[in-house]
């Protein structure tokens, strides 16, 4: 009985030196906390998203310019394109510039651009894009294009900046005849 006494005694006195928890007050600490990662979080969702427009504009500029300097600075070095002109795929920075080269060599003055249906994702250091593209422009034969490309792009966020990883360029095929359907309008 006296080891009953002594150990309510001790738990008496613990819960009396003890301070009071105040359960409403740490609820509201933690709801504050959770508002403030929440905010943090769509702040740099807001901010990525602004930046990835910024790139794909930048893409654009490039293309409309022929500049092929700013073309090559938004691909990051491990990147692979799966474009719509052969071969099946492009591995490397390098390789990709020759074909850079190539398309700018090939239009004539000026390549328009119309992008529509936008999309962005964007996580901690990966995101993605799609959206479909018009290009207006002659070739060297004086045969005039006017089409509408899906383009897709993976970007990867290497030292503070969002650059593409992967592109992926498109256009319907017909499965019967496996010839590409160019004539298509959103």
């Amino acid at each position: 009985m006296n080891k009953r006494k002594t150990i309510l005694g001790l738990m008496l006195l613990c819960s009396a030196t003890l301070p009071k928890v105040n359960y409403a007050q740490i609820a509201q600490t933690v709801n504050k906390s959770k508002k403030e990662t929440i905010m943090t979080i769509e702040k740099n969702k807001a901010s990525d998203e602004a930046q990835i427009r910024g790139q794909i504009d930048n893409f654009v500029k490039a293309f409309r310019t022929r500049d092929l300097n700013l073309m090559m600075s938004l691909y990051a070095p491990e990147f692979v394109a799966f474009d719509i002109v052969p071969p099946l795929q492009q591995v490397g920075t390098d390789t990709y510039r020759n074909v850079w080269e190539q398309v700018f060599a090939f239009f004539q003055h000026p390549i328009d651009f119309e992008t529509r249906d936008l999309s962005i994702v964007t996580g901690a250091d990966v995101a993605f894009s799609h959206q479909l593209l018009r290009m207006q422009t002659t070739m060297p034969n004086g045969q005039k294009v006017d089409r509408w490309e899906r383009l897709t792009f993976g970007f990867r966020k290497i030292d503070g900046v969002w650059l593409i990883a992967h592109e992926h360029v498109s256009v319907p095929a017909d499965l019967f005849s496996g010839r590409a359907v160019l004539d298509l309008q959103p």
